[in-house]
């Protein structure tokens, strides 16, 4: 009897460190109905999160921890996430907007900010101040072609973006003159 109990204690420790394993597999993805999306860009955006990077793309926010293991979390389907950086003599050139890693050179700065769509909806006109990274966040509906206009001390940039699956989250093409 001792030995058919122990012969069954062997096979569920077996049985459940195979779910474990494949358990192990599929945590790099989290399910993003149980995170607030938005907020984990922020904090990761404003530095509020050390030891870790992320970047964020048209379709996921992917966070690498110090041990280089990864965790994906898929956007929300009805919103495209962009941040620019307007400049006046510095940039870089970007795609993929990395959260904790791209600079920017106007830091903690206020501009305003004029969105219009392509059949010309207003979607925003606001001050908005930029990150300490020197970028300005937007969360935007997805699928759309859009003018955007920024104007800081009587310098101004116009440019038009999209918030198609295939387009950039990071703009860092536009030099307030």
């Amino acid at each position: 009897m001792r030995k058919q109990l122990l012969l069954v204690c062997i096979a569920s420790i077996i049985a459940l460190s195979g779910c474990a394993g494949q358990q192990s597999e599929s945590k790099g993805n989290v399910d993003s109905e149980l995170v607030n999306i938005k907020q984990l860009v922020s904090d990761y955006s404003a530095g509020n999160i050390e030891d870790q990077s992320a970047s964020i793309n048209s379709t996921q926010l992917i966070v690498t921890k110090q041990d280089n293991s990864q965790l994906t979390y898929a956007l929300p389907k009805d919103e495209f996430f962009v941040s620019i950086a307007p400049y006046i003599e510095q940039t870089h050139p970007c795609a993929t907007h990395s959260l904790t890693g791209c600079q920017g050179e106007l830091m903690n700065e206020e501009f305003e900010i004029y969105i219009e769509d392509h059949e010309g909806n207003v979607i925003r006109d606001e001050t908005i101040t930029s990150n300490s990274h020197g970028f300005i966040d937007l969360w935007l509906p997805r699928d759309q072609e859009y003018r955007i206009t920024i104007t800081q001390n009587g310098k101004t940039v116009k440019s038009d973006f999209s918030t198609f699956e295939s387009d950039d989250t990071c703009i860092t093409t536009m030099q307030l003159a």
